[in-house]
């Protein structure tokens, strides 16, 4: 069955537009579990709008094993990641101007740091998953500099307004899913899943995980986290 990692990113969001303290990331993370989440996600991003670095440590010391570091290749966070050493990092890009991430990593034009940057990750005994579009070329890239598995981005297919520009984008995303798993990569998913959309995903493309953050927090805020998680791993469960 598909797993499900779920993003806690934007619990610290609410925690900061405040600065009380609360919402806490790790007690959601907690929560999270409970509710049967096979893996903890956050992105430690360059201006430090929602995780810190605070946050990633107790969640490294809570979680273990089961945490995934987002970050793009910035210095500073490559250094913290390789001192803190999650289990997993997953390589995305970021722009300051951004609400969230808006596109998959540029596996082909960033090779060479990717490359280096993975090569260094495995040395620390981290595994390394890369955020790319659904493309060929990108997918290749991503396999060519090290890279164990990819995450392909969704937005496109999640935030099609039509059922004929879904068919399309699930379309992208059914071939590139099959090509990465022709190159030996694990196949994950994310980017504006939710609970509307993440059956017909999973029983078109049956990858080996999911990454949801923004639908779940904000259906926690009315049925309480751990029952968030719980109605996703239902519907993953319905769907493999």
């Amino acid at each position: 069955m598909t797993l499900l990692g779920v993003n806690v990113d934007h619990v610290a969001t609410l925690r900061n537009a405040r600065g009380t303290g609360e919402p806490e990331p790790l007690q959601a993370a907690l929560s999270a579990r409970l509710g049967g989440a096979d893996g903890i996600v956050c992105h430690l991003r360059e201006d430090r709008r929602h995780i810190n670095e605070r946050d990633v440590r107790l969640l490294l010391e809570t979680v273990h094993a089961g945490l995934q570091l987002e970050l793009a290749l910035a210095d500073d966070i490559v250094k913290f990641a390789l001192e803190v050493k999650p289990a997993e990092v997953m390589i995305v890009p970021e722009r300051r101007q951004e609400l969230t991430t808006e596109g998959g990593f540029d596996a082909i034009g960033g090779q060479a740091k990717l490359a280096a940057a993975i090569a260094a990750f495995r040395e620390a005994g981290i595994t390394v998953s890369v955020f790319v579009a659904p493309e060929m070329a990108q997918l290749e890239a991503a396999q060519k500099a090290g890279a164990e598995t990819v995450e392909l981005h969704t937005g496109p297919f999640s935030h099609a307004r039509t059922a004929a520009e879904q068919d399309v984008e699930l379309d992208k995303i059914e071939t590139a899913a099959h090509r990465a798993w022709e190159l030996g990569l694990e196949v994950h998913a994310g980017h504006g899943l939710n609970y509307g959309n993440i059956e017909r995903l999973l029983k078109t493309v049956p990858v080996e995980r999911v990454n949801i953050g923004h639908a779940i927090v904000s259906r926690a805020l009315f049925t309480g986290f751990e029952n968030a998680v719980r109605d996703m791993k239902a519907l993953i469960a319905a769907s493999s």
